[in-house]
């Protein structure tokens, strides 16, 4: 079965965790992350799910789960130690339409969660589509050893050369290849920056930058 590779933006969506142990809490943990608004239905909870409880981070409803609890969710996570139950709550959510992971249960997940590198605003997600999750955390430390640390803050300058360059170009093949372009190049949050002085020069030279003189139609 092929799988399809999304980034979800789950800010503010209702999204329920049934069970609240170790592996539970991981799941619980990337949720909040993405700033999901998040129920927690268990009986007991570890230490840090209790502090999320008490910090308002999230709901923690402390019992048994039970049917009806997925009304309204848009994303389950089934992550108690009983089989049954989390596929009971695999079935709830189904029939409610709702995306379910059956922790460690690969046949009743409607989606994994991968391991996931992240600098900043760039995330590298890695999935053998439950096949081997300590495959994928390896290839996730090798790629965290391999990344520059300071790549996020790099990509967050790059980010905001790259709205300068397309508020002052069009949508064109020019624009497009230039923008590869500065992606292989070094960005800095300094005004004298060489790339951001070469994004100024390109708009500049194609008389789009303002204050230029707009290029005849027959200039190279």
């Amino acid at each position: 079965m092929s799988l399809f590779p999304v980034f979800l933006k789950l800010e503010g969506r209702p999204c329920v965790v049934v069970g609240a142990g170790r592996v539970a809490e991981g799941k619980i943990e990337s949720l909040l992350t993405a700033e999901a608004r998040v129920t927690v239905i268990a009986p007991e909870a570890g230490l840090r799910v209790q502090q999320w409880a008490e910090s308002g981070d999230l709901r923690w409803e402390p019992r048994e789960y039970r049917d009806g609890d997925l009304a309204g969710a848009f994303l389950v996570v089934a992550g108690t130690s009983t089989p049954a139950v989390n596929r009971a709550v695999f079935a709830e959510a189904n029939a409610a339409g709702a995306l379910c992971n059956a922790v460690d249960d690969p046949p009743f997940c409607d989606f994994y969660f991968p391991s996931v590198v992240r600098r900043g605003d760039l995330q590298i997600a890695i999935s053998t589509g439950g096949e081997s999750p300590a495959l994928a955390q390896r290839l996730r430390r090798e790629i965290q050893q391999a990344l520059p640390l300071d790549i996020g803050a790099w990509l967050k300058e790059l980010g905001l050369l790259r709205r300068e360059v397309t508020t002052l170009e069009p949508a064109d093949e020019e624009r497009r290849l230039f923008l590869h372009q500065l992606a292989q190049r070094e960005v800095c949050g300094y005004e004298q920056c060489p790339s951001r002085l070469r994004a100024r020069l390109h708009a500049v030279e194609r008389g789009l930058a303002p204050g230029a003189a707009p290029q005849n139609e027959g200039d190279s």
